[in-house]
């Protein structure tokens, strides 16, 4: 996580969408294993991510599996309780730096790989460590790369539903 880490603004819902009983049992708290389901939109409301039509995500709060203010928002919550949250850009995965993007001349690229935009490679960097790349424009001479998280730059609103602490 880049940044200063911030508090993530929380809205409290007294949802019970699966039947669950809001409210009842031990609140989650560091080190616990929980299952969550979720929605991740933009702040203009377009959808990233969903675990509604897939199994709920299972995580150990305090891990640092997943970016810090979705776990910061799990502690507390009872199983059937459900919360909105807004991560800010610098919490969830940075803002955007336009020094992590890259022309790269065309003739550089293995003679079997054709560019286009959306492919994503991993790249081998001086010091051995290998790096995530995203083509972001082609042309007749040169490819853009782009090392950036496809998020980073946003803000970020989960709601977030504790199904259960195991």
């Amino acid at each position: 996580m880049r940044g200063v880490t911030r508090p993530a603004r929380i809205m409290n819902e007294t949802s019970d969408d699966n039947g669950l009983e809001v409210g009842m049992g031990t609140p989650a708290r560091q080190g616990d294993t929980v299952k969550v389901h979720y929605t991740g939109t933009l702040v203009d409301g377009t959808e990233f991510d969903s675990s509604r039509e897939r199994a709920p995500l299972e995580f150990t709060i305090g891990a640092g599996q997943l970016i810090a203010g979705f776990e910061r928002t799990v502690v507390g919550m009872t199983p059937g309780e459900s919360r909105t949250t807004t991560i800010e850009a610098a919490d969830a995965y940075g803002m955007y730096r336009e020094d992590l993007v890259l022309e790269v001349e065309r003739d550089r690229f293995p003679p079997d790989l054709t560019p286009e935009v959306g492919l994503q490679l991993e790249v081998r960097r001086p010091d051995g460590h290998t790096q995530m790349f995203m083509i972001t424009d082609t042309s007749e001479a040169k490819v853009t790369l782009d090392a950036n998280h496809p998020l980073a730059g946003h803000d970020l609103v989960f709601q977030i539903q504790l199904v259960e602490i195991v």
